[in-house]
């Protein structure tokens, strides 16, 4: 029995679609849809159940899951270890981060890991929504915020602060904040995540919170356009240090308020490398971390 058609069948099961695994195979459709029919046949069952719309799974298909699921991790497994017994990453590392994290901090450390391990292939699926890494196949993901999967292993990459900057343009017009409660009289620039839209949390150094609502004509779902909009002197915008450190430094922005830790939900975040709970970690997702970790911790 081929391992390959194992594989397909597992990623099938697990993300319920034939053209979700071509796409990550970067296969035809019916290549997948052509394996899972050879595996059928060689078994002598029905393993799903196909529509025009929908894919599931035969009673006789889920049975099989369950039992060839572990194997074929199992499997994987021993091909890893054996793999790197030469020492050298190979093969293809898939990893996921949101999009703006991505572009700021892992995208420009490409080429220089790409010069350190030139026989690893690197698939990065940079996007907001939370992928399942086992339906997705993902050896690593980058996530900001609080941790809710305890099935998966989590190292801290660094923690995250956020501040509240404005372009000096925008504080020249419509005045600085000289306290908290001035923030209700500006334009803020929104994100559309519950909470970050309506009020942010401010922290002085006794650890006194103060929280204080907020309003905007502007509202977007990515970090690297508020902070676009705040440069270009459109309002008042809460974001993390990680993306607008050098602009603090060159002064195409200001912490309005810099004795203050601000936030939208909890003061204690991080961001966090995420990889499947498995007894073997392989040592491409190995040297990976280690080279985040060294890059982007310090």
């Amino acid at each position: 029995m081929d391992f390959s058609v194992l594989q397909i069948f597992v990623e099938v099961m697990r993300q319920g679609s034939f053209a979700a695994v071509a796409r990550d195979r970067n296969i035809d459709p019916s290549s997948v849809s052509r394996a899972i029919a050879g595996l059928e046949e060689e078994l002598g069952i029905r393993l799903l159940q196909r529509t025009t719309r929908q894919l599931s799974p035969t009673e006789a298909g889920m049975a099989y899951f369950q039992r060839i699921e572990p194997l074929v991790e199992e499997m994987q497994q021993a091909i890893d270890i054996a793999t790197d017994v030469t020492g050298q990453p190979k093969g293809t590392l898939r990893v996921t981060a949101s999009v703006s994290f991505g572009l700021k901090c892992i995208v420009p450390l490409l080429s220089s890991f790409s010069v350190m391990y030139p026989d690893l292939t690197v698939d990065l699926l940079l996007t907001d929504a939370i992928v399942d890494l086992l339906a997705e196949r993902i050896d690593v993901a980058v996530r900001l915020g609080p941790l809710a999967d305890s099935t998966l292993i989590a190292q801290q990459l660094m923690r995250t602060r956020y501040s509240v900057c404005a372009s000096p343009d925008y504080l020249k017009r419509w005045g600085q904040p000289q306290k908290l409660s001035d923030v209700e009289q500006h334009n803020c620039l929104l994100f559309p995540l519950a909470g970050f839209r309506s009020r942010w949390i401010f922290m002085d150094k006794n650890g006194d919170k103060s929280e204080i609502p907020v309003r905007g004509r502007v509202v977007i779902s990515s970090a690297i356009a508020l902070q676009q909009c705040a440069i270009a002197g459109m309002g008042l915008a809460l974001l993390p240090h990680w993306l607008i450190d050098e602009d603090l430094n060159n002064g195409k922005l200001v912490n309005v308020f810099p004795d203050y830790q601000v936030t939208a939900t909890d003061f204690n975040t991080a961001a966090w490398l995420i990889y499947p709970s498995r007894a073997y970690v392989p040592l491409k997702v190995r040297v990976f971390i280690d080279f985040l970790k060294k890059h982007i911790s310090s």
